[in-house]
């Protein structure tokens, strides 16, 4: 009985995880670190503008993963883009935070034929965390993280998290907490280098554990 919930399961998930299914994915891999150069309210949304190295390459609709939320491109000008961050964002993410100065992850979607170098990551943010310590590991970091696991969200061992839009490796894994280990290279290319204990970041758990718990709830 229990092979067959199993097999029902994968079935379920591989159906839903055909790459048709994926309007703009992405994969935890950082492109560049951009620079925040203006914050404007707009009525209840912020337009935000983006200093980066990939800037130029950006077009108008194409889809950017920002600190692990993907927004859509409204504007270009030189190594600037702008985006527009709807009300619902602000409140799941940590968007809203953003000051002029500030550095930001950027990642555009993967190409069809691209290679798959981290994992499944969708840009929608499943809710904010907290970095609860950072211990240096001479040559390395260990990030450690909390949540609100009310919401259901779970890591498991050796699986796979998007934090601000970085594919990491959990490992301590338990209810409402994980701890990830960083190399250099992560370190000084992405904004983790810039972080201190306290600050909050943008989780967007694997995409297939939330499959599978929702089929298993579904379901029984």
């Amino acid at each position: 009985m229990i092979q067959c919930k199993l097999v029902y399961v994968i079935n379920q998930i591989l159906n839903v995880l055909n790459p048709l299914y994926f309007a703009a994915m992405f994969t935890g891999i950082v492109e560049a670190m951009g620079t925040v150069r203006a914050v404007n309210a707009s009525g209840s949304n912020i337009d935000l503008a983006v200093e980066s190295p990939i800037g130029r390459e950006l077009k108008i609709d194409q889809s950017v993963c920002h600190n692990g939320a993907c927004l859509t491109v409204v504007r270009t000008e030189g190594d600037t883009h702008w985006v527009t961050i709807v009300k619902e964002t602000l409140s799941r993410t940590t968007l809203g935070s953003l000051r002029v100065g500030d550095k930001v992850n950027l990642e555009r979607s993967m190409k069809a034929d691209g290679r798959f170098d981290g994992h499944i990551v969708q840009g929608h943010v499943d809710q904010v965390g907290r970095i609860s310590s950072i211990t240096e590991e001479n040559g390395s970091w260990l990030f450690g993280f909390e949540y609100d696991p009310s919401s259901g969200n779970i890591t498991v061992e050796k699986g796979s998290i998007c934090v601000d839009g970085i594919s990491l490796t959990c490992y301590q894994s338990r209810d409402g907490a994980f701890v990830v280990s960083i190399i250099p290279y992560t370190f000084e290319h992405t904004t983790l280098g810039t972080k201190k204990v306290g600050d909050s970041v943008n989780l967007e758990f694997d995409i297939l554990g939330k499959y599978v718990r929702r089929i298993m709830q579904v379901n029984g």
